[in-house]
């Protein structure tokens, strides 16, 4: 089942920031990993995080982390943020559960 791939305004700012490489290997991991099976976790790829009810789940791309949720065949991708301001971001931005 093909899912639709929402981008939050927070986002699609994340990623208009991204330089063009950032930007082609996003789009290539949502097509790899999000747009088929966005919750088949994985050991290193794919995380739910616990202890949030948004964003459920974390893609790992290289140095990039992307947040989102998966709602029946919608992923909306809440952000697009670079590892050493992911954890920061999740305190301000998650919601715990």
């Amino acid at each position: 089942m093909k899912h639709d791939i929402i981008l939050s305004p927070q986002a699609r700012a994340h990623f208009h920031g991204l330089s063009a490489y950032d930007r082609a290997r996003v789009r290539d991991a949502f097509d790899t990993h999000l747009l088929h099976r966005p919750a088949a976790e994985s050991k290193s790829r794919i995380k739910r995080l616990r202890g949030l009810r948004k964003p459920q789940y974390r893609l790992r791309i290289d140095d990039l982390r992307v947040f989102y949720d998966v709602a029946r065949e919608t992923v909306i991708v809440h952000g697009i943020v670079d590892k050493p301001h992911a954890r920061e971001w999740l305190e301000e931005e998650g919601e715990p559960t």
